[in-house]
């Protein structure tokens, strides 16, 4: 039996108390020896008679940390007469560092202890909590290589530091209102106010109606109360969308169905929003006019005390910045920007090194990937190469491939925009330099003219990597799946091997060899982007009859704009063919008056599935049609049922969840046929419209029933921010 040695522990140990935890492990197990971080790895130095039970329970490592590995080597030398933290040094990169944490249920405790040490301190942490990604400027993690270098701590925060007996022993984090951040309270005109305490203030300012600018964890959220909202939207400009809400446990369970997984959700460290249905469909129009609402939970001690002292339990609690650029992390750019929105901004004085938007959950699916779950470190083989992954153009990351990790970036937004791509930017050079990489192999979008394509082919030339593009939907399927499947993925747009617009596809086989095998039928894109702005102009073009016209004049167009639409798409002049599913749902939310101009991503199909969720679907009778070697579903016949329907009086409701449910049962039937005329056993379902949950069901049910595995991606989002590492992935799977 051994009694002594030196172990090497590697994977997620930089920020989540692993020395502390190890310190308190050797002194309940009689070791003596040396502990200290060495990049990302910590080398334990052990001697004791109860070393293997020591190394039995360092395996398992304390709450926020992950294990990859634990090397033993032999150790000579005399047994030290105790145990010491040390400094940290140089070494390894191959871990990384946690995603920020929710503050722990022993720090709220704190913060509302009478006369405690922490009693009202807004930025309370510990070893098991609090910020990490979004403070770091370098591994080793220790405090001069945080934002947290700016506070010194006092002589108290000092003792409960060198403390073995406390959870915030070499808590990288640890202040308190005498040594550490501090808030300030301004108004938008960038005059400070001077307030005892700015959290009670602001409480009685949205009590009043106001509305304010709030400085989180990774960047500013937009809060209000549910009777200010309707301003609120007005002043964003935003009047349809709609808005997340953090509130207490209570509030969200009594205003929404929440489910044991959605609880848990939550909940969890990571506290994202998580989109809920509705108790009552109809109840808080201001915030949602959807059946679904997005709710989360206090996640910062700021959060906890501001429910504390305000007068009602639900906050309007949206991201600051546009849909698609960057949060607004600094004072100077909110107050710049804000000017107009808000009445208030509440900020502190810690640096926000890397920002952080809200994760977004449904039903168990990532929508997006960001504060508490991101930066996501996943194990994966996929050989000896750096990879890097730019991702799409819409709702972007960035993925970083390096000795059998993939290392996902959270959420940037739309890369349509140098603001956006300048931070694009600036995640990959941040999450490189963290992880050392240095790039053998670039992989980017097929389009292209994506901004990203462009800055990967600067890096390839900076750097020498290789450069390889991967089509849209392939990424999709490689993100869900290595195996050999026949892979679904229904979403918006993305460039095909045609170069059409791809949106509704079928493919067979194993990455990085997809073919193509069916789709849903192309339809002209009258105007191109026109036709995702305004949804009337999908409709005709996939339906342009007689019938669709008379409607569009119904609906106030002229004779002149259906004239021009008209000879669009009889003459093919300026149209973008495409077969995407989310443009059929953008025509069928048209067709029924739901929405006639989008105001926000995802708008005419987000609608048209709430309306859908009063409805009851039946079967209609598919189309199906045969293009090049593909089965093609016609998504033409599907529409002009539905409108046959409609003009007979059928309600919308039930109008609505039939497209859903045949257009549903026509992918998944084309996917059936493929994978059983090709013995293949598995079907992958990814892409943004699969998030509906009447559609996905409907998909997976189907390919059950016919006795096939269906894989659906629950580690990355469905839509396109699981694109980048789906690049990866196709990456190392190329020779």
């Amino acid at each position: 039996m051994r009694t002594r040695g030196t172990i090497i522990i590697q994977g997620i140990v930089q920020g989540v108390g692993f020395r502390p935890f190890v310190y308190a492990k050797a002194r309940e197990f009689g070791i003596t020896g040396t502990v200290k971080n060495l990049g990302s790895e910590v080398e334990i130095h052990a001697f004791g008679d109860r070393f293997e039970e020591f190394l039995e329970a360092l395996s398992h490592g304390p709450p926020l940390s992950r294990v990859d590995s634990v090397i033993v080597r032999d150790l000579r030398g005399e047994p030290p007469a105790t145990f010491t933290i040390l400094a940290s040094g140089s070494g390894s990169l191959s871990g990384f560092i946690p995603a920020d944490a929710a503050i722990c249920d022993d720090c709220i405790a704190d913060i509302f202890t009478p006369g405690g040490r922490y009693e009202g301190y807004w930025a309370t942490s510990c070893v098991n909590c609090g910020p990490r990604y979004s403070i770091i400027t370098a591994i080793p993690y220790d405090r001069e290589r945080t934002s947290m270098e700016a506070f010194p701590v006092c002589s108290a925060c000092e003792s409960e530091y060198t403390d073995p007996s406390c959870r915030r022993h070499h808590a990288q984090t640890i202040a308190c209102a005498a040594c550490g951040p501090r808030l300030s309270l301004f108004r938008a005109s960038g005059t400070q106010i001077d307030v005892g305490d700015p959290i009670r203030k602001v409480a009685a300012l949205l009590n009043a109606g106001s509305i304010v600018a709030i400085r989180g964890i990774g960047g500013f959220h937009i809060a209000c109360i549910e009777e200010s909202a309707d301003i609120l939207k007005h002043r964003l400009g935003r009047s349809e969308q709609p808005l997340a809400v953090m509130a207490t446990p209570e509030e969200v369970e009594r205003i929404a169905i929440v489910s044991d997984d959605d609880r848990r959700a939550l909940h969890s460290p990571a506290r994202p929003i998580v989109v809920l249905k509705k108790r009552d469909p109809l109840s808080h129009q201001a915030i949602s006019m959807l059946h679904t609402i997005g709710c989360m939970l206090p996640y910062a001690g700021l959060h906890h005390l501001l429910f504390a002292a305000l007068d009602h339990p639900l906050l309007i609690m949206t991201s600051a910045n546009l849909p698609g650029y960057p949060m607004i992390t600094d004072v100077s750019d909110a107050l710049d920007r804000l000017s107009g929105v808000v009445d208030y901004i509440l900020t502190h004085d810690r640096r926000i090194v890397n920002r952080c938007d809200d994760s977004v959950m449904r039903d168990g699916y990532i929508i997006r990937l960001s504060r508490g779950l991101a930066p996501k470190r996943a194990a994966i083989d996929l050989g000896g190469r750096s990879i890097l992954g730019v991702g799409p153009e819409l709702n972007a990351n960035v993925s970083i491939y390096q000795s059998g990790f993939c290392i996902t970036s959270p959420h940037i937004g739309n890369v349509r925009n140098p603001r956006t791509l300048a931070y694009l930017q600036e995640t990959v050079e941040r999450l490189g330099g963290l992880i050392g990489a240095r790039y053998d192999r670039i992989v980017h979008d097929l389009h292209p003219q994506f901004l990203s394509t462009r800055y990967a082919r600067e890096v390839a030339e900076a750097t020498g990597a290789e450069l390889l593009a991967v089509q849209h939907h392939r990424a999709h399927i490689a993100a869900a799946t290595r195996e050999e499947c026949v892979g679904i993925a229904i979403d918006g747009v993305g460039y095909g091997d045609d170069g059409t617009i791809w949106g509704g596809e079928v493919f067979a086989g194993q990455v990085p060899n997809l073919d193509r095998v069916a789709h849903l039928e192309v339809a002209p894109m009258p105007g191109g982007d026109l036709a995702t702005r305004y949804p009337e102009r999908m409709l005709y073009g996939i339906l342009p009859v007689d019938g669709i016209r008379d409607m569009l004049a119904s609906r106030g167009w002229s004779d002149i704009e259906l004239g021009v639409l008209s000879r669009q798409v009889e003459r093919g002049i300026n149209v973008v063919p495409t077969s995407s599913a989310g443009r059929v749902l953008d025509a069928a939310a048209a067709l029924l008056g739901i929405c006639r101009e989008r105001t926000y991503d995802g708008e005419p199909a987000m609608r048209l599935e709430a309306v859908a969720y009063a409805g009851r679907a039946s079967a209609w009778d598919l189309e199906f049609l045969r293009d090049g070697g593909c089965e093609v579903l016609s998504t033409r016949s599907i529409l002009s049922e539905a409108h046959r329907r409609i003009s007979a009086g059928e309600r919308i409701g039930d109008v609505a969840a039939s497209i859903q449910y045949n257009l549903a049962m026509g992918v998944a039937e084309m996917a059936v046929r493929a994978a059983e005329g090709l013995g293949i056993s598995r079907v992958a379902l990814s892409g943004g419209v699969a998030y509906n949950q009447a559609i996905r069901e409907t998909i997976v049910g189907e390919v059950q029933s016919a006795g096939l595995t269906i894989v659906t991606n629950r580690g990355y989002p469905l839509g396109d921010g699981c694109i980048s590492f789906g690049q990866v992935v196709w990456g190392g799977s190329v020779d």
